[in-house]
């Protein structure tokens, strides 16, 4: 028996290494082997008044802070069923926009690009490429220029609260909004063309794919949990149908489903499932990858992040367009009254839906809160994939072996951060 122990992966957020044992060039066992400690976050959010919520829970990481901060933010809404207005809404969701530019657009370029095109050194990929680099830098600018404009600030934003906003962007900050995105789009359609030519490792492991789904939209921040094998239950319902446990030794929680079985969320569930549901460029680009749905290759997931780049530009625009013609006071915080109440809540996020469980009680104090990550449900399922995909080569030497491994993991787009939160 080999036994393979990686100490740190690097570009990726958080310190995790990888530990398998290799018989005969076959992976027997894989398992991440996150450094650190757990970091409690939601004892700590116990016992604290409900504007606390979003400033701490946000905090769990700074690539996830948006998704974190809506999430947090909606859980304590419905639980005191606080209900917000159409402009809130159209602005938590541009915001959300900008946070899929900038994740996405990091990810699968500056992530795992040097690993498809196997370079090592990242400062070289950015010299080989020096016209694609730009395009990439300039497409993370803008979601996180959507970010500052509507959030206060591109990490960790301030101005979203419960109930609205503290602070709108004025008209002209949404007309340059407007602007920058149209001038954008075409950037981004040239640099997925680019993309589009680089060849993908071959793999397929049939899995489960879950994700939001809500009538005319793509990136749900509410509505019901569905998968590609029939799955399809209100978040309030999903403790009936997965469940949280914890491996001896580890300090993260893990998810499964019935029948203890492992599966997949982010990009590549969403587009298996909702893809009728893409904006017209970014359909178009989508049906010229001529891949085959259901798609069982995590490889993918790089270029459909593409695909949700282009669909989250071109929704960004439609959103500001539609809030140049309103009344921007009406998403500032208005007074309401205090309820008790237990909400479940679940949003998608760049690496798959995003659950919280909230209990308030009538002075606004938070009694109980669960979180679960998509890192921390599609955890086991990475590992699976690691271990079939390994096996599956014809690749015995060590160093090949784990070269293989930690590209396999850069490109599942892992938060270590979120996932021992």
């Amino acid at each position: 028996m080999n036994n393979i122990n990686i100490n740190h992966i690097r570009r990726i957020e958080g310190h995790t290494g990888f530990l398998a044992s290799v018989i005969n060039g076959d992976v027997k066992s894989a398992k991440m082997a996150m450094r650190g400690r757990g970091r409690l976050i939601e004892g700590v959010l116990i016992g604290r008044h409900y504007q606390d919520m979003p400033v701490i829970a946000e905090r769990i990481c700074g690539i996830c802070s948006v998704a974190h901060n809506i999430a947090s933010i909606k859980a304590v809404e419905d639980a005191m069923q606080i209900k917000v207005s159409e402009e809130t809404g159209k602005l938590r969701k541009a915001m959300m926009c900008g946070h899929f530019i900038n994740s996405h657009a990091m990810h699968l370029f500056f992530i795992t690009l040097s690993d498809l095109l196997d370079i090592e050194n990242d400062l070289k990929l950015a010299e080989e490429y020096s016209e694609e680099t730009a395009m990439a830098l300039k497409i993370r600018e803008y979601g996180m220029e959507i970010i500052k404009t509507i959030g206060g600030r591109a990490i960790h934003p301030i101005a979203n609260e419960v109930g609205g906003f503290k602070k709108v962007p004025s008209e002209e900050e949404i007309k340059n909004l407007i602007m920058q995105g149209e001038e954008l789009l075409p950037m981004a359609l040239k640099l997925s063309e680019f993309l589009k030519k680089i060849k993908m490792p071959d793999f397929s492991r049939p899995t489960e794919y879950i994700c939001l789904e809500k009538k005319g939209e793509y990136l749900a921040c509410d509505g019901d949990v569905v998968s590609n094998k029939g799955l399809h239950v209100h978040a309030d319902n999903l403790k009936n149908k997965f469940h949280e446990f914890q491996r001896p030794k580890e300090i993260l929680k893990r998810t499964e489903g019935d029948g203890k079985s492992s599966y997949m969320v982010g990009a590549i569930a969403r587009i298996n499932n909702q893809s009728d549901k893409l904006s017209m460029c970014a359909r178009k680009y989508l049906e010229s990858l001529n891949f085959k749905l259901p798609d069982y290759n995590p490889f993918h997931n790089i270029l459909y992040q593409m695909v949700e780049i282009i669909h989250c530009i071109e929704t960004s625009v439609k959103l500001m367009k539609e809030l140049a013609h309103a009344d921007m006071q009406n998403a500032l915080t208005k007074e309401f009254v205090f309820q008790e109440g237990s909400v479940n809540v679940a949003v998608e996020s760049p690496r798959g839906t995003l659950y919280y469980w909230v209990d308030v009680d009538g002075q606004g104090f938070i009694k109980n809160v669960n979180i679960i990550t998509p890192t921390a449900q599609f955890l086991t399922h990475m590992e699976d994939d690691v271990a079939a995909f390994v096996s599956g080569t014809a690749e015995k030497d060590k160093k090949q072996m784990e070269k293989k491994m930690r590209a396999f993991i850069r490109a599942y787009d892992p938060c270590v951060n979120c996932a021992a939160h």
